[in-house]
């Protein structure tokens, strides 16, 4: 079989190889991928500047779905045929994040989903709803999982909510999106344009262009009659968490989720005491959140959002539309 292997020569190289046919051993299952995803993990990772380094020869891509072919001996919750996506942690099926084993993340360091077949830990995958499209839920096991758990698992999202969405990336559009499944409002702000009008035809009750306003906290609590958002999904990072914080209200929720705006900044700890904020950091999540979040697709009329689609051997074009920060959703890449 042929898969994309991340090469030692160079942190930004990789190659399409030819890798003997996976085997399932006891507890596990190989599929046959049909479609996976990007996430700024895999960017990072790919170009060497990942805070966790890996050792190569590595299969990028933790996103992915695919047919289940074979199955090891005592593998009970699948049968052959069944189309599953690979859980990011494949070893944290429940309970608290002590429960997860760096280990057994894909793409890094295990070997990720790009490949034609792919062995997964039988705890380690989900049925996923048969009314998505393969390309739709490709996009499910980071981006999706991490906004839901975010504001559903932990966050208590209920209608009447505010919810601050940085953003149009694949985990601020999916938060956007469940915002609007739960009767919440979504404020987004971006530098863009175009990409600020596509969060208005998903459903976003405000919309901020940051450029345009440099005041943009004063316009969020305007919007919330000066009352400050009761969730905030920050996907920037430390360089504009003081900004952001400042449009929480009193008592309200802070998901870090990302660093898409650096690595470095100040933070004020009398900010979070001030607003007695409730402050988590989340990596994605465990199995049967990503179960749960299933079963919500499964019965609403949400799609995932998918910017472009690419041929899943050009992972340099798919990583160059990363890169050029234009997407809405996510990108994909069809086997």
């Amino acid at each position: 079989m042929r898969a994309i292997e991340l090469a030692q020569r160079s942190p930004q190289s990789f190659d399409v190889v030819e890798r003997p046919m996976p085997e399932p051993r006891r507890g596990e299952i190989v599929v046959r991928m049909l479609a996976a995803s990007l996430n700024y993990r895999d960017h990072q990772i790919a170009e060497g500047s990942y805070h966790v380094p890996y050792q190569r020869p590595l299969v990028p891509l933790s996103d992915g779905v695919g047919q289940i072919v074979a199955i090891g001996d005592d593998v009970s919750r699948f049968v052959v045929g069944e189309r599953v996506a690979g859980t990011f942690w494949q070893r944290w099926v429940a309970g608290g994040f002590e429960m997860a084993d760096p280990n057994s993340t894909l793409g890094g360091p295990r070997d990720g989903m790009l490949a034609e077949y792919v062995r997964l830990d039988d705890q380690g995958a989900v049925r996923v709803p048969d009314r998505l499209t393969d390309h739709e839920a490709a996009t499910l096991p980071c981006a999706a999982l991490t906004a839901w758990r975010a504001l559903v698992t932990e966050g208590g999202l209920k209608a009447g909510d505010s919810v601050l969405v940085q953003g149009t990336g694949g985990v601020s559009t999916f938060a956007l999106q469940f915002a609007v499944l739960f009767g919440a409002r979504a404020i987004v702000t971006s530098n863009s344009a175009a990409k600020l009008e596509r969060a208005r035809e998903l459903g976003a009750s405000a919309c901020i262009h940051r450029g345009q306003t440099p005041d943009w906290p004063a316009r969020v609590l305007l919007l919330t009659g000066q009352r400050g958002v009761d969730h905030i999904v920050d996907v920037a990072g430390p360089a504009t968490f003081a900004q952001a914080l400042s449009t929480l209200r009193p008592g309200g929720q802070v998901n870090v989720v990302g660093y898409l705006g650096g690595m470095k900044g100040e933070i004020n700890p009398l900010q979070l005491l001030e607003r007695q904020a409730q402050l988590r950091g989340l990596q994605v999540g465990p199995r049967d959140a990503f179960e749960a979040m299933n079963r919500a697709l499964t019965v609403s009329s949400l799609r995932p959002v998918v910017d472009s689609v690419f041929e899943w051997t050009d992972l340099a074009g798919a990583l160059h539309r990363l890169r050029q920060a234009q997407h809405v959703g996510k990108i994909v890449l069809q086997f």
